[in-house]
């Protein structure tokens, strides 16, 4: 057998909530290792939001392509409940979220105040009846080819934690690279044997990631095997568990990147809701924000006093970069 494992992130420019990466796992038989899922799961998976309309089909997609601010999240929701329910993950609350995709960090979840204290019915947008056709037809889908999905897991680095791990590596591009191998790592440690691919979507424009592949794959020399604008790639490993590692722009067009590009982008989404309806409950007629720079500081200007009264430190609301 062979291995697909795609990451994402999102939230990584705002200076208001979560950092969010992501990564899933696919499992295909080793005569599929170079195939475009895309093409092979034609006709139940679309990269189109008018997808919606067609039952029984499945939207993944680059998550910018799905989602637009203000448009709600049923794009989102009609394709990662579905895919999701392939590894037997489901939930109907916003708390129940949290441990069952970004295990580990429970913790920082419900240790602030905007999220502790906060809950929703999930799905927020998406039509709850169609979901189930669209499970099944999905789970049908890549069973007739011999593909499973076998994880999908998010780290969610909340403002206090990127500071500080931002003083630590140095700047938030590392901080990102960092979070996204060592997530990777989680998921391919325990394959023993069969080819592996990791997609990333580039980190910053780099090119060069020898350094940081050698760092948290020490056991084994990295070999580089091409570096440039369109595409970085790596091997490692021994000839019973080669692994590869592909840095590509716009790598979301990798279909397991595509999905952990929905599920960082969505997780961020609840996080955001949870963090305006808090601030909105202490400033009244305040207008919420998606935390990117400009508006980032329109939006801390208005909760100053209420910041202040609630003895709330800045390090916990606002990252440094």
């Amino acid at each position: 057998m062979a291995y697909f494992v795609g990451t994402d992130e999102a939230g990584y420019g705002p200076n208001l909530g979560p950092l969010v990466i992501a990564a899933t796992l696919w499992q295909v038989p080793e005569s599929r290792k170079t195939c475009d899922l895309y093409e092979l799961l034609d006709g139940v998976v679309t990269r189109q939001p008018a997808g919606l309309r067609m039952a029984g089909v499945v939207p993944i997609a680059d998550s910018k392509r799905l989602y637009q601010s203000g448009a709600g999240l049923g794009s989102l929701e009609s394709g990662l409940f579905p895919t999701l329910a392939a590894i037997g993950v489901s939930f109907t609350r916003w708390q129940e979220i949290w441990p069952r995709l970004a295990p580990g960090c429970e913790g920082d979840i419900r240790s602030i105040p905007w999220y502790r204290q906060f809950d929703l019915a999930l799905p927020v947008d998406a039509d709850a009846g169609q979901l189930p056709c669209r499970a099944e037809s999905f789970q049908q889908g890549i069973a007739q080819h011999g593909i499973q999905l076998l994880d999908v897991r998010a780290r969610v680095v909340v403002a206090d934690q990127f500071n500080r791990l931002v003083d630590r590596w140095g700047g938030k591009g590392a901080l990102l690279s960092s979070g996204t191998m060592e997530l990777v790592s989680e998921l391919v440690t325990p394959l023993r044997t069969g080819s592996i691919l990791v997609h990333c979507d580039k980190h910053g424009g780099r090119n060069h990631y020898l350094p940081l592949l050698q760092h948290h794959f020490p056991e084994h020399l990295v070999e580089v095997c091409a570096e440039g604008r369109a595409e970085s790639r790596y091997r490692t490993g021994p000839p019973s568990r080669r692994v590869e590692f592909r840095f590509v722009a716009k790598g979301e067009t990798f279909l397991p990147a595509a999905l952990a590009s929905m599920t960082a982008k969505y997780l961020r989404e609840l996080a955001m809701k949870a963090f305006n309806h808090f601030w909105q409950q202490h400033v009244p007629g305040l207008k919420p924000t998606a935390g990117y720079p400009v508006d980032a500081r329109r939006f801390l200007a208005d909760i100053e006093a209420a910041r202040g009264a609630l003895q709330v430190p800045l390090e916990r609301i606002w990252r440094k970069c």
